[in-house]
């Protein structure tokens, strides 16, 4: 018997954190879909960019020769790489949209 009461709990426990959670995300779709363009805009850019910016700045922690070990062709590559999507990024804004692989092997 107190077993199928404690699992009864926690089917209500679980339901209850689902319910939760589905309001705070109705909440912060409306509150997004509040805001005027140019914030949405201005909001996730900023903290986007900064994301990528840190993102970029881990990858340039790998160039610690004491650490790690990497040949010219691998930085070749990674430059490249990131090069390619920076090429991307700006052709999206002037409208020229270009689809490519999202996936980055030495």
């Amino acid at each position: 018997m107190f077993y199928i009461v404690n699992i009864y709990l926690k089917y209500i426990q679980y339901h209850h954190i689902g319910q939760m959670m589905a309001k705070a995300s109705k909440k912060s779709t409306l509150r997004t879909s509040n805001r005027d363009p140019r914030e949405r805009f201005v909001s996730l850019a900023n903290n986007r960019v900064t994301a990528a910016i840190n993102q970029i700045r881990l990858v340039g922690n790998l160039s610690n020769r004491k650490n790690y070990e990497y040949s010219a062709e691998d930085v070749a590559k990674i430059t490249r790489a990131l090069q390619r999507e920076l090429d991307e990024l700006k052709a999206k804004f002037k409208g020229e949209e270009k689809s490519g692989s999202n996936v980055f092997s030495l």
